[in-house]
């Protein structure tokens, strides 16, 4: 069946917000007072809840503390946002309105906070082109298991062989592929070409661009 659907991940595929990330996962583990981690160990959890994140970063943290790094993580993220704004990649708002206006349906599944995507998604101008979202919130089962897409698959009314999943990293491409739907590396974000080959992606693209006419040789 043809492409009528796309679920975009958010951070490093849509957004440019990797600067945010790191630097508040570092301030927040540095108030937490935990051993402190490099930019690339803490650019390589990004996609993941953050209670992910910070298992991810000490595997020998104590469980008790992982909720009070996350509230932590949460309102730093919050405070950077007044001296760093985050941006929409190169093409992503063009693409995005070339897309919508062809017919096709686009959502967001993202391991961000729904209300944090809501803020984001207005703030970079793509949110009206955007039908529905999902965040961390919204399912119990976070990527690369198939959750967020299944769930958006049922209240948009569409079929997983319908729909494109576009992400940056691994697990997004995992996520897509475990709930039967076509997938799309992107190689701006913070995953690399061979990382999104390995996961077994069904395209990958260098330009959001390249989108258009993924889109079209798949209607």
């Amino acid at each position: 069946m043809s492409i009528k659907l796309m679920i975009f991940d958010f951070d490093g595929t849509l957004g440019d917000t990797r600067r945010n990330i790191v630097t508040t996962m570092q301030m927040a583990i540095k108030e937490m007072q935990l051993p402190s981690r490099t930019e690339a160990e803490c650019a390589s959890t990004i996609g993941l809840p953050l209670a992910g994140c910070f298992r991810t970063l000490f595997p020998d943290i104590q469980e008790e503390l992982i909720p009070r790094c996350a509230e932590t993580y949460r309102r730093i993220f919050n405070e950077n946002l007044q001296k760093i704004t985050p941006e929409a990649f190169p093409g992503v708002v063009k693409t995005l309105e070339t897309l919508k206006a062809q017919g096709f349906v686009l959502t967001i599944a993202s391991s961000r906070s729904r209300n944090s995507l809501m803020e984001l998604t207005r703030d970079m101008g793509i949110a009206d082109y955007i039908s529905y979202l999902i965040g961390a919130d919204d399912v119990k089962e976070a990527k690369p298991k198939p959750e967020p897409v299944l769930k958006t698959l049922a209240v948009m009314h569409f079929d997983a062989s319908e729909t494109l999943v576009v992400g940056d990293m691994a697990v997004d491409i995992l996520m897509g592929a475990n709930a039967g739907a076509k997938t799309c590396g992107v190689t701006w974000g913070n995953g690399s070409r061979e990382e999104l080959k390995d996961a077994g992606a069904d395209f990958i693209i260098d330009k959001m661009e390249e989108l258009i006419e993924i889109a079209e040789n798949e209607k």
